[in-house]
């Protein structure tokens, strides 16, 4: 098989893994932030399942990061518990190098700038005080803007940054 048929077929597993994982999460998470129960409280959930294609990709992927470093990364297998701690910007990209979802808690108040973020994911907002949350994109346009604790999907495609706080 030829270099670009391989670069061809990875490209339409990772479109389709994207497509059933964001399926997945239309279903598990909600649409919207929404308040998530009161300020000063953790967030506990179980993770969406993941999608059988999504182990396919694994071979020649990158795992996600954040820039500066979030105050705690971790991973959290598919269909497992997780938990936000009161504070904290959660975030959860799937990270195709583990087969699990990669959580970052951004609680320092700063502009986070993302690398390898791709497909539909979902966010937890357990901050105190009511900070407003921007997403950017590539320019620096805003693509989600929210304020209040709550939870939402993301696809993070167009996602290049997030402010945590303002």
């Amino acid at each position: 098989m030829s270099t670009t048929t391989s670069l061809s077929l990875i490209r339409r597993v990772a479109l389709l893994v994207g497509v059933v994982l964001a399926g997945v999460l239309v279903l598990a998470a909600p649409a919207s932030a929404r308040p998530g129960g009161p300020p000063g409280r953790d967030h506990a959930f179980t993770l969406p399942t993941a999608p059988a294609a999504a182990r396919q990709v694994r071979l020649q992927a990158v795992a996600p990061t954040v820039s500066p470093a979030a105050r705690q990364v971790r991973h959290v297998a598919a269909g497992k518990p997780a938990t936000c701690a009161s504070g904290n910007l959660c975030t959860f990209v799937w990270d195709p190098t583990t087969a699990s979802w990669k959580i970052f808690d951004l609680f320092t108040c700063a502009r986070y700038s993302l690398a390898n973020w791709h497909g539909a994911g979902f966010y937890v907002n357990s901050q105190t005080g009511g900070p407003t949350v921007t997403f950017y994109g590539q320019t620096g346009n805003v693509v989600n803007s929210f304020t209040g604790t709550g939870t939402g999907s993301q696809n993070w495609d167009p996602v290049w940054s997030i402010r945590n706080c303002t």
